[in-house]
């Protein structure tokens, strides 16, 4: 590609990222290209759709970029230092707050500064060591199971209450939830509590299916998800049936942590765009992730979804700051938070 494609073709990708609008030649002319002629550029963008790089959406509409020339974009031009991607200090966690609490502000830091859905994956938590359990009743069929790690981290988690338990048979299977896994690992518990049940096991007997929410919260990794509303900013998504279908793959958490992960870039980073995601529901769209670190060991992913034309640069930088910043903040923990299991 020679100089005044590339300079065309990049002029078209940032008029339509700012625009929305199919760019035409008269409009490049104009605000771009003073010294070349409207049908000159005509020529020019003909090429380019020829090589693959635009599309003309309608026969008398201007032309948009394909994905292959979001990839040019994207690998022809670095991150751009931008004041969105210094993630304000009060987001970075203090020694004792909750692990919820800073993985949902990080996440709703990531979908703020760039108006786009923000997603978090959270580390395993297997060899994390617990301090102590509490079991708060919330009411009759719902409690609310707290844990904290022996750095000081807490995560809390609502369980169902199957059978209805009183306030004091509560309070009961709280005390006994924390003398058998104070001081245990994650990976103990799990080991303890999916082990055939001795039949006298009062626990077991007056509480199963607390026990067995608790484990599948110890087992499953979370995925924090915010501003899935942004999406309607766009309007690649004021279809419908588009916009159903990609809420759904949100709610789908499961699914989309495998995505992440999937995806996730050897070197940090991962932008996958339009067709390049294997997941159907999502090819409108564009996937942009970064891994965090503790201790050198890559423990999770977080990013952005949004659509396909983005102002890439300033995004990409900002997931790459917020991903440095949460490995900056896991490094300051005192003992061991989190390691790969």
């Amino acid at each position: 590609m020679d100089a005044r494609h590339h300079d065309v073709l990049v002029a078209v990708i940032r008029e339509y990222i700012d625009s929305t609008e199919p760019v035409g030649s008269r409009n490049l002319a104009q605000r771009h290209f003073p010294n070349l002629s409207a049908a000159t550029l005509r020529n020019v963008m003909a090429d380019l759709e020829e090589m693959g790089y635009l599309v003309q959406p309608h026969t008398s509409a201007g032309r948009v970029p394909t994905d292959k020339a979001y990839r040019f974009y994207v690998e022809s031009f670095p991150p751009a230092p931008s004041a969105k991607a210094a993630m304000a200090g009060d987001t970075l966690p203090a020694r004792r707050s909750g692990i919820d609490g800073f993985m949902e502000r990080t996440s709703s830091h990531l979908s703020s500064a760039t108006r786009l859905t923000g997603l978090l994956l959270a580390p395993p938590l297997k060899k994390t060591t617990l301090a102590r359990v509490e079991l708060i009743r919330l009411e009759d069929d719902r409690a609310l199971v707290v844990m904290v790690t022996d750095a000081g981290w807490v995560t809390a988690r609502a369980v169902t209450l199957d059978p209805p338990l009183s306030a004091e048979e509560v309070r009961a299977v709280g005390r006994e939830l924390n003398r058998r896994y104070s001081g245990r690992t994650v990976q103990d518990v799990i080991d303890l509590e999916t082990a055939p049940a001795d039949p006298l096991d009062a626990l077991h007997t007056r509480a199963p299916g607390v026990i067995e929410q608790i484990v599948a919260q110890l087992r499953g990794r979370t995925l924090y998800v915010s501003g899935a509303i942004n999406m309607l900013d766009h309007p690649e998504f004021w279809n419908i049936e588009t916009t159903r279908e990609l809420l759904r793959t949100f709610e789908q958490k499961e699914r989309l942590a495998d995505l992440m992960t999937q995806l996730a870039g050897d070197d940090g980073l991962s932008v996958t765009i339009g067709e390049e995601n294997p997941v159907a529901e999502m090819r409108e769209c564009t996937l942009i992730t970064s891994t965090y670190t503790y201790r050198d060991q890559v423990i999770g992913i977080l990013g952005v979804v949004g659509p396909r034309r983005l102002p890439y640069p300033e995004v990409i930088s900002i997931v790459n700051e917020t991903a440095r910043h949460v490995t900056d903040a896991l490094s300051r923990v005192r003992q061991d938070l989190y390691l790969p299991s």
